[in-house]
């Protein structure tokens, strides 16, 4: 059975449905309406020129340029040079699924009709997405406030013959793309250039990913958590659903019922249930408060994204009625403090997690020896592992200082106050390699302190998932090249190997890890 194309312009976008196009599981197209929509568009802009209004990027300058008026003969070339001179980006390039990404939100926000491209244009955007030739985007130089304008022009430069792309596995320039192809550059009609450079699509495309990328950690980070539970003879009551009732924020209650479900039947917990400890250190007990923190923060940009998905970001727009308006729905700001809120939420999964792997090296927990191993002295054990978690935790505390806290002029003044969201966008997604890393050293270290609660067994989703760790990494009973463990935790991090396993698990025993939020939090 296959999916329903998605309709640009006229569906409701979100990050998932942007992945799967992205991805090319899920077929788009550009429906009569949403053409007819585009052609009125154009029309209203082309009788513009023709009458003579002058209207700002129309037949007018750029930013400090607004009061220049462009002759009818030259509102081509306008376009043309924007594109050009706009194309200042510099650093490594980004990800080619971020670029069609970019493409793809790019055209989605065109086919509503309210920004004056023509459907020609629109044509040859969608050409590069169904042929995956994703323009070469440098990484750096956009201060996300009249959209992100490096990048769009980047992203842009190959529909009049110019730039790089990304085509059949190969990096070539668009000269040689031409050539292999066919294509011809087009060339832009008036305020076709603005519209293709306004808009958030760069800081869209990161939020996309973040969102889907921080979902993977926060879903494993409580498979994770509820194996050192287990591994440290953790207690089950702080996860009871009466007391999250009482404080019943939404991730709060969604983590606490998903540890409560992993723990469920387990021989372990049975075994220590009546022991005289008190109570366990925060980073046990209060998972919970902790990672359902970090979910809210993920649901907040969820919620803003999927606004912003399905918005017109660049400027003027033109209104139904035919009206143009010179506004500012292309600054960044909205999604610019959700990405520094996102990137702080992942900082503390990471946080968190260092915290639970030094706690594991202590020995404090019956039965566990110090460093995870028994013969110690001439064995470090997991000594070590513990310093890369601490190094990483660190470098994403001095990620965490918002990009959207800071400003600095561009445009002559024009544009006076700027977003960063580009650099928030960025550095969320840096973040979170890291603390993948930092999971997969929990990873490692939970499954090896779980070893030692033999004979005794946990429940079945827990048991499943230490024996699919063991297929990649074997028990510690001396030294070894750690690093190598670690590539091996990162990947399963990555492949979501833990998730995969409580999958199979609830398909083979009709066991669910589902709760009451569970529709809430879902990517």
């Amino acid at each position: 059975m296959t999916n329903a194309a998605f309709h640009l312009g006229q569906g409701h976008l979100t990050a998932g449905l942007a992945l799967k196009m992205a991805q090319g599981s899920l077929p788009f197209t550009l429906t009569p309406e949403s053409r007819e929509k585009v052609l009125s568009s154009a029309a209203r802009v082309a009788k513009i020129v023709a009458n003579g209004e002058v209207v700002y990027g129309v037949n007018t300058g750029f930013g400090p340029l607004c009061t220049t008026t462009i002759s009818k003969e030259e509102t081509r070339i306008l376009q043309q040079n924007i594109l050009k001179s706009h194309s200042v980006g510099v650093g490594p390039s980004i990800a080619p699924e971020l670029g069609k990404l970019m493409l793809i939100l790019k055209v989605h926000s065109l086919a509503k009709g309210f920004s004056g491209i023509r459907l020609e244009t629109l044509e040859r955007l969608i050409w590069h997405v169904d042929n995956d030739c994703i323009p070469v985007v440098p990484s750096q130089g956009s201060v996300g406030a009249s959209g992100d304008l490096a990048p769009l022009s980047h992203l842009c430069l190959p529909l009049i013959g110019l730039g790089k792309v990304r085509y059949q596995g190969k990096e070539m320039t668009t000269a040689a793309l031409f050539q292999k192809t066919g294509l011809r550059p087009l060339a832009l009609g008036p305020k076709e250039g603005l519209a293709l450079i306004n808009g958030t699509q760069f800081i869209a495309a990161h939020a996309v990913k973040t969102l889907e990328r921080l979902h993977n950690i926060l879903e494993q980070a409580d498979v994770i958590g509820a194996m050192m539970i287990e591994g440290l003879q953790g207690s089950v009551r702080p996860f009871y659903a009466a007391l999250h009732a009482l404080r019943p924020y939404k991730g709060s209650v969604h983590v606490a019922q998903r540890i409560h479900n992993l723990l469920q039947g387990s021989e372990i917990m049975e075994d220590h249930i009546n022991c005289e400890r008190v109570q366990d250190p925060y980073s046990l007990r209060c998972i919970p408060q902790v990672h359902g923190a970090s979910r809210n923060a993920w649901l907040h940009l969820k919620e803003l994204l999927e606004v912003e998905l399905n918005a017109v970001t660049d400027n003027p727009v033109i209104l139904e009625n035919g009206d143009p308006i010179s506004g500012g729905n292309f600054h960044g700001q909205p999604l610019a403090m959700a990405l520094d809120y996102a990137c702080l939420a992942a900082s503390e999964m990471g946080n968190i997690s260092d915290r639970r792997i030094y706690l594991a090296l202590e020995g404090n927990s019956p039965g566990v020896p110090k460093l995870l191993m028994e013969d110690t002295g001439i064995n470090s054990g997991y000594m070590i592992l513990q310093y890369t978690t601490a190094a990483l935790a660190s470098e994403n505390k001095g990620l965490c200082f918002p990009a959207s806290a800071d400003s600095i002029p561009t445009s002559l003044g024009q544009e006076d106050h700027v977003s960063m969201g580009s650099i928030g966008g960025r550095k969320a997604l840096r973040v979170i390699g890291n603390v993948e890393k930092i999971l997969a050293v929990e990873l490692l270290t939970a499954a090896q302190a779980f070893e030692f609660r033999k004979p005794l067994k946990s429940g079945a989703f827990l048991e499943e998932v230490h024996r699919q760790i063991r297929k990649r990494v074997a028990f510690a009973e001396k030294d070894r090249v750690f690093a190598e463990d670690i590539e091996k935790g990162i990947a399963m991090v990555r492949e979501q190997t833990l998730l995969k396993a409580i999958a199979s698990v609830e398909r083979a025993r009709g066991l669910s890890l589902g709760t009451q939020f569970s529709e809430t939090f879902r990517l």
